[in-house]
């Protein structure tokens, strides 16, 4: 994964940070080992930040994992909160379970295995949060789905839309010439392009980790 900011700057970020409850060092020590996808603690600061900022209650998460992200929705969404879990792995959600019970925020989750998209199509409600980590050929799809599950003043959040750097070929600089076809840096490409050209939505990327949009819905 490709830093955004100057090697120095990035260690003093992270340094920064404050200690993590054991729960989600244990979670991002196993994402470590096991080369586990997981957005890791700044990011985790930032979902929890914009999620109080709204005083969100309800958050659908799509790519759950082991449940790093959907702990620090649940922390932020704090009693009375739904934070729905979604993964394909039922191995991935059965250890998630266990977190969920670890950090003492299992009441907040609802887990859900299957497909993402599927599981949100099912839903007829709209939520303060909807949250965007499944396969990047998919977020077009997710987009498409996005405005009508989302309330007025919500967010639309997605993870990995800097994907390493291999988006910056579509601002059109002769210098950066179009990779090989990839569909999954297209999928991101495309999305990006989506939320900015859209009335629907106000969008900034934050080039953090990999990068995060932040879309609220208007």
């Amino acid at each position: 994964m490709t830093s955004f900011t100057d090697e120095r700057v990035e260690n003093y970020l992270y340094a920064m940070l404050p200690q993590r409850d054991p729960v989600l060092q244990e979670m991002e020590r196993q994402a470590k080992e096991r080369d586990i996808p997981i957005v890791g603690p700044a990011v985790g600061r930032l979902f929890y930040q914009y999620a109080k900022l709204i005083k969100a209650k309800t958050i659908f998460e799509m790519g759950s994992a082991i449940g790093y992200s959907t702990i620090w929705w649940a922390k932020a969404a704090g009693e009375g909160g739904k934070v729905h879990y979604t993964d394909g792995s039922r191995k991935n959600a059965d250890e998630a379970r266990r977190y969920f019970t670890q950090a003492g925020v299992a009441d907040r989750i609802e887990i859900h295995t299957g497909d993402a998209l599927e599981l949100l199509s099912e839903r007829k409600e709209q939520f303060d949060v909807l949250f965007c980590d499944v396969d990047k050929h998919d977020y077009p799809r997710v987009f498409n789905m996005a405005a009508a599950r989302v309330r007025p003043g919500g967010l639309f959040v997605t993870d990995n839309t800097l994907w390493s750097g291999r988006v910056a070929y579509a601002a059109g600089n002769p210098d950066l010439p179009k990779p090989e076809p990839d569909k999954k840096t297209e999928g991101v490409v495309e999305l990006n392009r989506l939320l900015y050209s859209s009335p629907d939505w106000f969008t900034t990327i934050i080039p953090l980790r990999d990068g995060v949009s932040v879309a609220m819905r208007l």
